[in-house]
């Protein structure tokens, strides 16, 4: 699993990141860090669909070991999306080990600044008392919209769905789902 890291997100870490070898969108993150409600936070945005998965409260040294916390937070996501825990198993096996990458490409990125401002409109559903947040990300993930993979409009739940169950038909191949 690529989990690429904006520039800000970069700076934050003191770390710089390498291009990620060429690999399926499906299997592919990008994760900003924001400011919400006076907390520091982290934005993951699955790069295709732009599904979102936030998580508030970040440390310093949560932010130093970023890349075990996002596949947590995805885990997490991937359940309240819908998908069974096989499916959520089967998906982050395929996607492989966690690496930090660059983002994956402009189209994905733009839209990942397109839930940065939902994330920011809906901060009302954000419960600062817990980590993961689950009612600002289903606000956030209920929006119609589109996304880097398809052309038509739906809601970003609706567009992971896809990407997971049928990724071949956006040219996003994972190894299917057992």
């Amino acid at each position: 699993m690529q989990i690429g890291v904006t520039w800000p997100l970069q700076r934050l870490i003191k770390q710089p990141v390498p291009y990620g070898a060429p690999t399926p969108l499906a299997g592919c993150w990008d994760a900003h860090c924001i400011e919400l409600r006076g907390q520091s936070t982290l934005l993951l945005v699955h790069s295709p669909s732009r599904y979102a998965v936030v998580r508030m409260g970040m440390a310093p040294a949560d932010w130093q070991a970023v890349h075990l916390l996002a596949v947590q937070e995805i885990r997490l996501g991937l359940r309240e999306a819908g998908l069974s825990l096989e499916e959520t198993e089967n998906y982050l096996e395929a996607a492989g080990q966690p690496r930090l990458t660059r983002t994956h490409g402009r189209r994905p990125v733009a839209y990942l600044n397109r839930v940065w401002e939902s994330v920011l409109a809906a901060d009302l559903l954000a419960d600062p008392a817990k980590h993961h947040q689950t009612q600002l990300a289903a606000g956030v993930n209920r929006l119609p919209g589109r996304c880097a993979a398809y052309e038509d409009t739906a809601c970003p739940t609706e567009f992971l769905r896809r990407c997971v169950h049928a990724p071949q038909s956006a040219g996003l191949y994972l190894p299917p789902l057992r």
